[in-house]
């Protein structure tokens, strides 16, 4: 796509077409799905549907093709079907609207036979059956088979519609296995009568001719703004298709965030990777909505260089946090927002001084604890951005001092930022935990796999007031058959309290699980938490909360 590419004139003609021949022109290479679209996101359900639609008789919306000679990159397989290139000489046209509806027909009605079958959405879903049997399919009439089991006989395959001798293979084991002949012919008939809804089935195709690359994309963002919905970062991708070489801005920032979870960091979000793009190209407008079309053209100039700025950018935001704030995990950043606002320190600062690093983490800590990025609007983000650009440039401040951090969490929630900061001081605080048999428990490897699931409940009767509390979860591996609650009974009755203390465990709090004194422990357990945490954040030098503990907001992107 070139700035100075001039308009060409278009011609638009509306046409309706068997869907049988279009799926054939996929078939033979002829008509492809462009690799600027998004990738296959239906779910299951929205497939089932589709064809049921079809067999009513309703219409499941017009297609729109662009035929040009244009070369483009194009997927290679749909649903699992691999597509052979074009014909030498044949003309090309590529799908701008409907590649969800077309993926889903194509990938189930030319399904192969020796196609996977396997409990895993990615080969179950391409398996859809019409049940004969009218008791069977209440609603909608289409259905999946997940089972191991074998498919029931009236279940009608649907991709022997369109092959004459795959349907008269299934009409010949539907009669075998039918208990009369009354049956086998009714159950045909039925058979008979949806493959002709499906062979007869007429659809509506505006075929667009002429033109450039930069109006095909242009055309392709206007009419994605309804039906399954593009995000922002798959539309600018879209828009700026050919500015980056044969691969689009989503390839790129996917091979960027594979490389930043191979360093075992974890995966930062694809929307979080996008800001950053467009940050680092110069762009303010980071968040919520805009032309993407406008924004499209604006960056795309930039879109290179700044692609590979962010690739070398996140390595140091990643080093940053991992060193100077002791944060081991993507996961536990309290807000994506942060990742971003350090790429652009680190993208526009010349030479980063000592004592820009000791404010960028008293940043860090403030704004995570005090909650400061919570529901923040695309007029703050913008603001935020500008802010810390002229940090990195020592043109200015950060302006987050007189903050207050938010009370200790009373509920353990992993999508609240500052559930998300009270487990980056419970890391640094305990580092060195030990199970029962004295081995260390391998927290960041739980973490990274686990996530919520890592830190156990010791009391896990759910009524029990206080329950749901951070003071309430502990990250210990203990035998089959012993409860966390048992564990820590025979640790302090043992004496083993050097074990106890690298939970922070207090044996006056067990005292009180001795006594089956459920709530009374998880309170003294949470006052002596939430004393520690007070005093490292006042350590920081951090406004603490005037009250202890306060409410949990869910509050992360």
């Amino acid at each position: 796509m070139e700035d100075a590419e001039a308009p060409r004139e278009i011609s638009v003609t509306p046409e309706v077409h068997f869907l049988e021949q279009v799926l054939e022109r996929i078939a033979q290479g002829e008509l492809r799905v462009p690799k600027f679209q998004r990738p296959f996101l239906w779910r299951p359900e929205q497939m089932l549907q589709l064809f049921d639609s079809m067999e009513r008789g309703y219409p499941i919306g017009s297609l729109l093709i662009w035929e040009t000679n244009i070369p483009l990159e194009s997927l290679d397989a749909i649903g699992g079907r691999r597509i052979p290139p074009a014909p030498e000489g044949a003309k090309v046209a590529y799908i701008l609207d409907g590649h969800q509806r077309l993926s889903t027909l194509f990938g189930v009605l030319h399904r192969s036979a020796d196609a996977p079958r396997s409990a895993r959405q990615e080969d179950w879903m391409w398996w859809v059956y019409r049940p004969l049997v009218r008791s069977e399919h209440d609603g909608v009439r289409y259905r999946h088979w997940k089972s191991g089991e074998e498919v029931p006989s009236d279940f009608l395959p649907m991709r022997s519609v369109l092959r004459t001798l795959d349907f008269l293979e299934y009409a010949r084991k539907l009669f075998d296995a039918s208990i009369s002949r009354e049956e086998a012919d009714r159950l045909t008939k039925e058979s008979e009568r949806v493959a002709k809804r499906v062979k007869n089935y007429k659809v509506s195709v505006v075929r667009m001719e002429g033109g450039t690359l930069q109006q095909s994309m242009e055309v392709f963002s206007r009419i994605n703004t309804t039906g399954q919905r593009m995000r922002s970062d798959q539309m600018v991708s879209a828009l700026t298709y050919g500015t980056i070489g044969s691969e689009t801005l989503s390839d790129k920032m996917e091979e960027i965030k594979g490389r930043v979870a191979a360093s075992g960091f974890g995966e930062i979000p694809i929307m979080t990777i996008f800001q950053t793009v467009l940050a680092l190209s110069g762009e303010e407008d980071v968040q919520g909505d805009t032309s993407w079309e406008a924004m499209a053209r604006k960056v795309q100039g930039q879109l290179m260089a700044a692609v590979k700025d962010t690739d070398l950018i996140l390595q140091k935001v990643v080093e940053f946090l991992r060193e100077e704030i002791k944060v081991p995990l993507a996961r536990l950043v309290p807000y994506n927002v942060q990742i971003m606002l350090l790429a652009v320190f680190f993208h526009f600062s010349d030479e980063v001084q000592a004592e820009q690093r000791i404010k960028l983490r008293h940043w860090f800590w403030t704004t995570s604890l005090a909650g400061t990025f919570a529901g923040s609007t695309t007029t703050q983000v913008r603001n935020f951005l500008m802010e810390m650009k002229a940090f990195a440039r020592g043109e200015g401040g950060l302006s987050y001092s007189g903050e207050r951090a938010r009370s200790f969490p009373e509920r353990f929630d992993l999508r609240s930022a500052r559930v998300r900061a009270y487990l980056l001081w419970d890391l640094q605080t305990f580092p060195d935990r030990k199970n029962p048999d004295g081995g260390t428990a391998n927290v960041l490897e739980q973490l990274a796999t686990a996530y919520s699931e890592t830190y156990r409940h010791i009391i896990t009767q759910s009524r029990v007031p206080g329950a749901s509390s951070p003071a309430n979860r502990i990250v210990m591996t203990t035998p089959p058959g012993v409860s966390i609650r048992q564990a820590l009974i025979k640790l302090a009755e043992d004496g083993r309290t050097g074990i106890l203390d690298s939970h922070g465990v207090s044996l006056a709090s067990i005292e009180h699980l001795k006594a089956d004194e459920f709530t009374e422990f998880i309170l003294a357990r949470q006052r002596e938490l939430a004393s520690r945490e007070r005093q490292f954040i006042e350590g920081l030098g951090i406004m603490s909360a005037d009250e202890e503990v306060g409410e949990t907001d869910i509050d992360t992107e």
